[in-house]
């Protein structure tokens, strides 16, 4: 039997993750070191999944499959394509920072009496506890883009709410002041906000999961494309919309698409800044991966048939998230209104059904994440040093720490897909996708661009540039381990804007794959007769 990689690079960080939970008390460090190196581990598995994947060979590699529960037909079934493999790669790239980036987001809170006090009054925080979750939440996510079996998929689907949930609202902002109730009392309203909306999307989901058993006889998703491809399979319009509706829902929520997006925002300010990362650049990257695998595999014509409704949708979600943006005076609510934003570009790049617009959202997905992350943690460095995510609390900071403040320049202009830096490639893709088929939608969209360049901007100004405030006078610049989450992310912005063709060599046949199951080509080109 051949080595069974894909189970391999999820199952790593999930023992990683029993490991870092068992280490003694007392042995906080020792547990940031084994996550740590579980995370690069990962990291390296994922890497021999890229080298042995084949561009141009089958559509799923690598594949596993064993019986699981076989009176209802549910097998451990894995796969990858090419989108797949390149997000589990940014799932695995993108953790170890986010590891180095929370070193001490989990360290107990001091009190004048010392950490012990703060054990015995409640205020203690399990480092322990807070490393194992990070690396559950990527066992989860990795499995999830490897499942090709719908039930697994569903029970990760809802697994990772689940430390997700403890995340959020257990190792809150440490900008809030220790011991502040109402800060708490915001944690749990955030936590629980995202929790209930996931958990509605997932429901509804699995009424659409088992109604798709009840048609089609099989959770398989190989063997339910073959039973279409052959006509051995056929359902009703009717049945096949309300199967898409009901998984399209769950997706919607967990990417997040406007009307459906008011857990992120909450979620976002009140998380850590890594654990802030981990939402908007891993978890819902799920959502979005599952309407390219699922949606449009399973229900090719039930897509088509809601493709302008949701084009309109994503559309809303660029401006509004853009707009809202503009006007935020939190940093961290800022960046998760441009997320939704750039979500907005994502979806309507997968649903303008143009092989510019799936590859440019697939771009987006992993170009999103890389920028996201940069901004994000510099901006949660920026965040600790003054204990305040208020933009108005900032001003002169790049006098004073310029290297703090030339990247999180850098992570911004990524943000505003700036020419050069990787996002721009993947926008200019879906905004080209869009035109040709749906041009209103499109130049419509462009304006999301113009708002970009404001809410960055205007946020750079404010808070590195002008006179400085008393407050930030002695604020230190960036530490060797905070320099090395950020430069890295930011040398593979630069490369992936410069030369993306690593990327879209991989995505490019998969997204070929995914035209053909929905039976759309490019739209000729218009081309005027000269006169």
């Amino acid at each position: 039997m051949s080595f069974p990689l894909l189970t391999a690079t999820a199952a790593l960080p999930a023992l990683g993750a029993i490991a870092t939970a068992a280490v003694p008390a007392a042995r906080r460090t020792a547990a940031k070191w084994l996550a740590l190196l579980v995370s690069v581990g990962t990291l390296a598995l994922s890497a021999i999944q890229l080298v042995r994947f084949e561009p141009g060979g089958a559509r799923y590699q690598l594949t596993e499959s064993h019986a699981w529960i076989k009176d209802f037909g549910v097998r451990y079934e894995l796969g990858v394509d090419g989108i797949g493999v390149a997000l589990i790669g940014l799932t695995a790239l993108l953790i170890p920072f986010i590891i180095a980036a929370g070193w001490h987001d989990a360290d107990p809170l001091e009190t004048n009496a010392g950490p012990e006090s703060s054990f015995a009054a409640g205020r203690w925080r399990p480092t322990q506890g807070f490393f194992a979750l990070i690396l559950a939440v990527e066992a989860m996510v990795v499995l999830s883009f490897e499942a090709t079996d719908v039930f697994l998929f569903y029970i990760l689907f809802e697994a990772m709410l689940i430390p997700m949930y403890f995340l959020i609202g257990g190792f809150g902002d440490r900008a809030h002041a220790q011991g502040d109730e109402a800060a708490a009392t915001q944690r749990s309203y955030a936590a629980v906000k995202f929790l209930l909306y996931n958990l509605v999307g997932g429901l509804i989901m699995l009424a659409a999961v088992i109604g798709l058993y009840v048609v089609a006889g099989s959770f398989s998703l190989s063997e339910i494309a073959a039973a279409r491809a052959s006509g051995s399979l056929h359902m009703a319009t009717n049945t096949e919309r309300l199967l898409f509706l009901g998984f399209f829902f769950a997706f919607a929520v967990k990417a997040p698409l406007w009307p459906l997006h008011t857990w992120l925002p909450n979620a976002m300010g009140e998380a850590t800044a890594p654990v802030a990362v981990l939402i908007t650049a891993v978890v819902d990257k799920v959502g979005t991966f599952a309407m390219l695998r699922f949606c449009l595999q399973l229900f090719p014509e039930a897509s088509k048939w809601a493709t302008p409704v949701i084009v309109v949708l994503a559309v809303i979600s660029i401006i509004y998230g853009a707009l809202l943006a503009v006007g935020q005076r939190d940093i961290k609510r800022l960046v998760a209104y441009a997320s939704i934003s750039h979500f907005g570009f994502i979806i309507m790049g997968i649903f303008a059904m143009t092989s510019q617009g799936q590859s440019g959202a697939t771009l987006y997905m992993i170009n999103h994440g890389i920028s996201t992350a940069a901004l994000m943690l510099v901006a949660g460095f920026l965040i600790s040093r003054r204990g305040s995510r208020l933009i108005s609390d900032y001003g002169g900071v790049q006098k004073v720490a310029p290297v703090l403040a030339g990247t999180f320049l850098i992570g911004g202009l990524a943000t505003l897909s700036l020419p050069g830096l990787a996002p721009f490639v993947s926008e200019f893709l879906v905004l080209v996708g869009t035109f040709s088929r749906y041009p209103v939608a499109g130049v419509i969209a462009t304006l999301g661009i113009v708002l970009a360049a404001l809410y960055v901007l205007v946020l750079y100004q404010r808070t590195m540039t002008g006179p400085v405030k008393a407050e930030v006078q002695g604020m230190p610049d960036l530490k060797v381990r905070e320099l090395l989450v950020v430069a890295p992310l930011i040398a593979l912005l630069i490369f992936l804007g410069v030369y993306p063709k690593p990327l879209t060599d991989i995505v490019n046949p998969a997204v070929r794959q995914t035209m053909s199951d929905v039976q759309k080509k490019d739209p000729n080109p218009v081309v005027e007769a000269a006169k």
